[in-house]
């Protein structure tokens, strides 16, 4: 049986935070809100009603674009799989929902967002696309312009236009 897929629009409470597994691939943890807004006909004033908190978790190198673009209190997209998580402290059983992240982007109702292609990305094209891992645990690299490798349809004519 499949995991339910939920697909919405959320607020991070907190900037997500990344740590790294003893075989060295990226984890980030993602806080999340989602929230119900409606106008009370009465006041003609918007309201919070529920609010859904979820922990997203996202990998290797989602995770680690994830940690570089986004920060507490943007509004994101996200897609991923429910889970429940669960644990057990000082023998009391936990469990509490969480989902983990597919694909998740700034919503762009809020802000203006620059796309640039990852450092990977960029190798990936230009060796073949065997260009997967190779993340540095202890490595604090700036992430800087890439040229778009050549064969890039979206890297040529104009910038209005798409290549077709």
């Amino acid at each position: 049986m499949t995991l339910p897929t939920m697909t919405g629009t959320g607020r991070l409470t907190a900037d997500p935070e990344i740590r790294f597994t003893p075989s060295g691939k990226a984890v980030a943890s993602i806080s999340l809100a989602f929230n119900s807004r409606r106008k009370n006909p009465q006041t003609q004033e918007w309201e919070d009603a529920d609010v859904f908190f979820v922990r997203g978790t996202a990998w290797e190198r989602l995770a680690e674009n994830v940690t570089e673009s986004l920060a507490k209190g943007m509004e994101v997209l996200v897609t991923g799989e429910l889970r429940t998580e669960s644990w057990e402290k000082d023998g009391v059983k936990n469990q509490r929902p969480a989902l983990l992240i597919r694909s998740i982007a700034p919503s762009l109702a809020f802000c203006v967002a620059t796309m640039t292609k990852d450092a990977q990305s960029v190798n990936g094209a230009q060796n073949g696309g065997q260009g997967r891992g190779g993340a540095q645990q202890g490595s604090s690299q700036q992430s800087r312009p890439q040229q778009p490798p050549q064969d890039d349809p979206w890297a040529t004519g104009t910038p209005n236009e798409p290549p077709f």
